[in-house]
């Protein structure tokens, strides 16, 4: 944990080892979901919860995030995308649990 003036930096690493049971999710989100500020919030939040991964608009038009860390973080963020930030509107989505990897230092929007 690192303090600087009003904010509190913590690393990912140090967090998830406090953890027990981590996970894995592939969650697609489908709806009004691209250019609403989808990706951008959908990697704030995860940076928030303390999960890993990425996330990227689909051809389909539906929003696909793969999303790794501890398991109550995890159904966090996919509680949040069942809602997604002001100005979307999802209609479902569709989870799937893979096998935790470990593969990833940050989330991140990717193309």
């Amino acid at each position: 944990m690192i303090e600087q003036g009003m904010y509190v930096y913590y690393n990912i690493k140090d967090f998830r080892s406090t953890q027990k049971m981590m996970v894995r999710a592939h969650i697609l989100v489908n709806g009004i979901v691209q250019g609403v500020f989808f990706r951008f919030n959908t990697m704030r939040k995860a940076t928030e919860f303390g999960i890993t991964g990425w996330v990227k608009n689909r051809r389909d038009g539906r929003v696909e995030v793969l999303c790794e860390g501890p398991e109550d973080n995890v159904k966090l963020m996919i509680n949040w995308c069942t809602k997604g930030p002001e100005g979307s509107f999802v209609s479902s989505t569709e989870i799937t649990w893979e096998e935790y990897a470990g593969e990833f230092e940050t989330f991140q929007i990717t193309y």
